[in-house]
């Protein structure tokens, strides 16, 4: 019997394959997508995620490197760098392409399939056509798995929901930072991806076109103007709860185990964080734990985006580049937190 079924060949999926198979549990990976994947990302690694997939074995493509995090509100901006090694701005297809060669590797690479339901039992699980001891989903922020087994968390008619939209620009990187740009209806997350090419992402509650969120950023409106641009990729609504991480021999990692908002960044890192966690429980034969675990490697992002998203798209919003340029320790010690 296969020990360990990974639904999805994302980034967070296949890093749970690879901690698995170097645990030297049976391990199968199944996808219903070839090839390397895009999607909708604002393409930053933070430091912590550069550590995850080093240690990994995954040679990373050189992308650039981030040294911290720039936020930008008309004339105003406030700056925080990162003390614990450099981030990596990487394009998401160059990353998994990278990810997919380890795991090939490694002996783990992904077969085509699809997850939908899951059947399990005292002494296993049934999914994809496929039986193993133990399914890890990892199959994003609308997880078929999480609502096959009823942890899809719904949230109030009145909250709002926000959506993300990326382009890439052909043109040279003006910063090593990654750069937020403020405004009352959304913010512009703007991150340099290789020599030649920097990665626009718009965020906002409001449903508009890409161009016409970009116009509440006139000045890197101006920026980037003449630029070749790529075609635009949305996702959304960004904001995914579940009721548990954990439903019998069942664990959620990545998007799929809940997300808040892309706002600070941290998506791959904490994807990779929370696989190497469901894996060691797996290994110690304490898979409820990694609910506690999960909350535990989460709480600061959680409390940090939360307090941003329900900021954004608000009067309030106007405040928040003021206040970390008047409080530049505070902007430091959020942003290393985050790290």
């Amino acid at each position: 019997m296969i020990d360990v079924l990974v639904a999805g060949g994302g980034p967070a999926g296949l890093a749970a394959a690879l901690h698995a198979r170097a645990a030297g549990l049976r391990t199968v990976v199944i996808e219903p997508r070839a090839g390397a994947l895009d999607k909708a990302c604002g393409e930053g690694i933070m430091p912590s995620g550069v550590r995850a997939l080093t240690d990994l074995g995954v040679r990373l493509p050189q992308g650039r490197a981030l040294r911290g995090i720039r936020y930008v509100r008309g004339g105003l901006d406030a700056r925080a760098l990162f003390d614990s090694g450099q981030g990596r701005g990487i394009r998401r297809t160059e990353l998994h392409a990278a990810l997919l060669a380890r795991a090939q590797d490694a002996g783990v690479a992904p077969v085509p399939g699809r997850v939908a339901g899951v059947e399990q039992d005292a002494d296993g699980v049934t999914a994809g056509g496929l039986r193993a001891r133990w399914l890890i989903a990892a199959d994003g922020l609308h997880s078929p798995v999480r609502r096959a087994l009823g942890l899809d968390l719904q949230r109030g008619p009145r909250a709002a929901r926000r959506y993300g939209q990326r382009r890439h620009y052909r043109m040279a990187p003006w910063s090593d930072l990654v750069e937020v740009h403020w405004s009352q209806a959304g913010e512009a997350y703007v991150t340099p991806v290789a020599d030649d090419l920097v990665g626009v992402a718009v965020l906002s509650s409001l449903r508009l076109g890409y161009d016409e969120h970009l116009a509440a950023f006139p000045e890197l409106r101006a920026r980037l103007t003449g630029a070749p641009a790529t075609a635009v990729r949305g996702a959304g609504p960004l904001r995914q709860s579940a009721r548990a991480r954990v439903a019998g021999r069942v664990l959620l990692v990545g998007d799929a185990a809940g997300y808040v908002d892309a706002l600070t960044g941290e998506g791959i890192a904490l994807g990779l964080a929370s696989a190497r966690a469901a894996v060691a429980r797996l290994r110690t034969g304490e898979p409820a734990a990694y609910e506690r675990d999960w909350r535990a490697l989460t709480r600061r992002h959680r409390a940090l985006t939360g307090a941003l998203v329900r900021v954004a798209g608000r009067p309030a919003a106007r405040l928040v580049v003021p206040a970390a340029a008047a409080l530049p320790g505070v902007f430091t010690a959020a942003v290393r937190a985050l790290q």
